[in-house]
């Protein structure tokens, strides 16, 4: 009898899992079936998005924080909005201002903020491992380019002092520094901080554009859950618009594990800049996309889709088509060639553009016109958030305003970006009212 009753049993649950599986498996086909007659950008592997971690509809399954359609950075008496980095978890938002961190819920409140930055703080990323803000740092003078990394729980005050409480450590990165002050032209004297020079390897002028994302050489970077098995920081240089020179004309990206880099960290001390950190990168890469004005200024991963953005201000260069949005395309992996406009020949390891978009058949290059250079954010299901920056006046004093914008990527052209008016969930927002932004003409660069 105890047998029988045992076999009944489990042929019971056996039906009931198989019929859960082929019930997920229908969705999942329908939904893919759905992406691709809507003619989305996103390859049809990757149209079902990965639901963000946190979500759930099971009993005590945490949730996460509802997105909005905007977020307002505020208004403050700084340089303009840089980038922006969200944790879904917590629901916050933090924006760079150049020579401030700003941290808002998801309704725009200030809830925090860090101030006392002489460099330029750029892009930012949030890095879901650690439950921390990373972003690019610039001291040119003193030859110093870091990775600021902010612990966002320390947060919870207004006008938190960067070098003397303890909510942000630096990293050095010493490969940015050798391109940076490299005396291209052999004549002894590093010219600074200028564009109008041969020196400066690959054009650079330091750093901006900061993502999390896959070691672009890894065969093995996708586990199948829309998660990367390894998730390496990626740095973007900042590169000098030069029309007299060949050698800028390609964005370089740093690849670094960060998984030791605990030991490298030291406090921030502007009066004496240290150098801690990694002597080399894990990886260097060149994507050919002309001379861009100040390289990637916002760098994201889209873990939907599996391919990087970069957003640039526009190139000066007129036999290159000067877009402001450049694709990275996922799928591919990078090969071994030649740096294009060397002055010594020289060969690294290449990453094509998507071929997709706008195309300029006279160079190669595919890209969009959009924005995304104060801040760009994948949610990873298809949605980013832009930044959009302003300037407003308050009591006589001119500030600059920065907020996050949901946009759908519909991946047509000149521009791939819509914005999403409402948020479809249980927390209706208002419509939003963004209409675009065009890209910015020039850039603060280092504050004196």
């Amino acid at each position: 009898m105890r047998r029988q009753i045992r076999g009944w049993l489990t042929a019971v649950l056996t039906t009931a899992v198989v019929a859960a599986g082929a019930v997920t498996a229908s969705a999942r086909t329908a939904e893919a079936a759905e992406a691709a007659e809507t003619g989305n950008a996103a390859k049809t592997a990757d149209a079902t998005p990965t639901p963000p971690a946190g979500t759930g509809s099971g009993r005590g399954a945490p949730r996460t924080p509802v997105l909005p359609a905007t977020v307002d950075g505020g208004a403050w008496k700084s340089g303009h909005v840089q980038g922006m980095a969200v944790d879904r978890r917590k629901g916050f938002m933090y924006f760079s201002f150049t020579n401030l961190l700003v941290k808002t819920d998801l309704a725009g409140k200030p809830v925090g903020s860090v101030t006392g930055f002489t460099g330029h703080l750029g892009d930012l990323d949030f890095n879901t491992r650690d439950g921390r803000v990373y972003g690019s740092l610039e001291y040119k003078a003193a030859e110093a380019f870091y990775i600021a990394i902010f612990d966002g729980d320390r947060i919870t005050e207004m006008d938190m002092d960067a070098q003397t409480t303890d909510v942000v450590s630096t990293v050095h990165l010493q490969e940015v520094v050798d391109d940076y002050t490299a005396d291209m032209d052999g004549d002894g004297v590093f010219d600074g901080n200028t564009a109008k020079t041969a020196d400066h390897r690959y054009g650079c002028s330091g750093i901006d554009g900061v993502a999390f994302g896959p070691a672009f050489d890894d065969k093995r970077r996708d586990n199948g859950r829309g998660q990367a098995r390894r998730q390496l920081l990626t740095v973007a240089y900042g590169v000098y618009a030069n029309t007299t020179r060949q050698d800028n004309d390609n964005q370089v990206l740093l690849q670094y594990d960060i998984r030791r880099w605990k030991e490298f960290e030291r406090p921030l001390t502007e009066a004496d800049p240290h150098t801690s950190g990694p002597g080399s990168p894990d990886g260097k890469y060149f994507s050919y996309t002309g001379n861009t004005t100040y390289g990637v200024q916002n760098l994201d991963y889209d873990a939907h889709t599996g391919n990087w953005l970069m957003a640039a201000y526009k190139g000066t260069k007129t036999q290159f088509p000067n877009y402001s949005l450049f694709v990275l395309d996922g799928s591919e992996r990078p090969v071994t060639g030649p740096v294009s406009g060397q002055p010594v020949p020289e060969r690294g390891r290449l990453l094509p553009l998507l071929a997709r978009g706008l195309h300029h058949p006279p160079s190669g290059i595919h890209g969009w016109e959009s924005t995304g250079q104060y801040g760009l954010v994948s949610l990873d299901d298809g949605r980013y958030y832009l930044g959009e920056a302003g300037t407003v006046v308050e009591d006589g004093v001119t500030k600059q305003t920065g907020r996050a914008v949901m946009n759908h990527w519909t991946g047509g052209t000149p521009t791939p970006f819509t914005p999403v008016a409402t948020v479809a969930s249980d927390s209706v927002t208002a419509p939003s009212d963004y209409a675009g932004h065009a890209p910015h003409p020039g850039h603060l660069g280092h504050l004196r």
